[in-house]
């Protein structure tokens, strides 16, 4: 989505990338007195690198070309960050939001086992469709038919989802077990007084990290933090599946020596399905194929979850006419009050954190308005009208 709308983060792939060190000192003409703080190589050829830039308190997203090193813009809120979010956390913040969120993973894989236990010879049925019988009968063959399909994924996201979980509470110590401490390391007096991770010699760091880890390709870097820390590079090596962060290479900012390093291939098992957990979530190990299909099937698998409440939904609200209650009872504003919470919350992340601009707001009002049209549209005037 950012690539459809937002110009600035496209590039057109060619056959080598431009200097890193070009590229920062673009940045520095560009930002004199910003910091950049984290650099992003996005795995895909048609994106821009982002760094992280950091100026008077505020951070904001910076689009390089990776090929021509050029400078092609600025944000402050990006599709991809907002989207994030609300999958992360729903704006929700002192971690209930996180744990809400992660706790519909045990929901969804608690109704994948519970379909299959109670639809019986459900393997006997992936290529039946009713059709020529009224449209209840059609739709309701059509439910089932995605839900049969979409068993793998089903399982894949609620599986991924309850791992998350398992890392975000450190059950196991597998948070602890799966990102192991940065080394230390000592920094001169005087090179700490003048340090500046905008004079990095980074093509020499990308160089000293490939030579390393001989299969890598040296991907996203994050400069030194403090007088103790290194900077470390990521990237993908020959091991399939997992992410960036499954290799690290760590280097010292004044003498370009080779501290540590972690290989893809030689970590431990936690740490390993730790590393494939978001390839495989987000669907991003295969390049767009993967990310279409992951699409497609988490529309199908929201279709069927949307679907299914409304029905659940009808069937209470024909109960509830007949015992003369009104329609949601208290649920109706209990949705309501959930729903002005968490855009109470998101706006003022957006704002104070993400600075976002103007138009950014605008857009995201937007989006919320016709979301909440159309619920209120679904299971509010549609639901009346089916029981009436």
């Amino acid at each position: 989505m950012d690539w459809l709308f937002n110009p600035d983060i496209r590039a057109t792939s060619q056959e080598q990338f431009a200097s890193r060190n070009l590229i920062m000192q673009n940045f520095q003409s560009a930002f004199p007195n910003g910091r950049m703080t984290f650099w992003m190589r996005t795995e895909e050829p048609y994106l821009c690198d982002i760094l992280y830039k950091e100026e008077n308190g505020k951070r904001s997203y910076v689009f390089a070309n990776p090929y021509t090193g050029e400078i092609q813009g600025e944000a402050f809120l990006t599709f991809q960050r907002f989207f994030r979010d609300l999958h992360y956390f729903l704006f929700i913040p002192f971690q209930i939001g996180h744990f809400t969120v992660l706790l519909f993973a045990f929901l969804l894989f608690t109704s994948l086992i519970t379909a299959l236990v109670f639809y019986k010879k459900w393997w006997k049925k992936l290529f039946q469709l009713q059709v020529g019988k009224g449209s209840l009968f059609f739709f309701r063959s059509l439910h089932r038919l995605v839900g049969l399909w979409s068993i793998p994924f089903t399982l894949l996201f609620s599986i991924t989802g309850i791992w998350y979980f398992l890392e975000r509470a450190n059950i196991a110590e597998v948070a602890t077990r799966s990102n192991p401490p940065v080394p230390k390391i000592q920094l001169n007096g005087a090179l700490v007084a003048t340090y500046n991770t905008n004079t990095i010699d980074y093509d020499r760091v990308a160089a000293l990290a490939e030579e390393a880890i001989p299969s890598l390709k040296a991907g996203d870097i994050v400069p030194s933090r403090g007088e103790s820390g290194p900077i470390y590079i990521t990237g993908h090596s020959n091991v399939p599946l997992v992410r960036q962060r499954a290799n690290r290479v760590y280097i010292h900012p004044e003498s370009y020596e080779v501290i540590d390093v972690q290989k893809a291939s030689d970590i431990p098992a936690v740490m390993y399905l730790n590393d494939i957990a978001d390839p495989l979530h987000f669907g991003n190990w295969g390049g767009l194929p993967t990310k279409i299909l992951w699409f497609l099937f988490g529309l199908a698998i929201s279709s069927l979850v949307l679907s299914g409440i409304w029905i659940t939904a009808k069937k209470k609200a024909l109960k509830r006419k007949k015992n003369k209650k009104k329609l949601m009872g208290s649920w109706y504003w209990m949705n309501w009050l959930i729903y002005s919470v968490m855009i109470l919350f998101m706006y003022y992340i957006i704002i104070e954190n993400y600075h976002a601009s103007h138009t950014a707001i605008i857009a995201v009002t937007a989006g919320w308005t016709s979301f909440i049209a159309m619920a209120y549209y679904l299971f509010v005037y549609k639901l009346k009208k089916a029981i009436s």
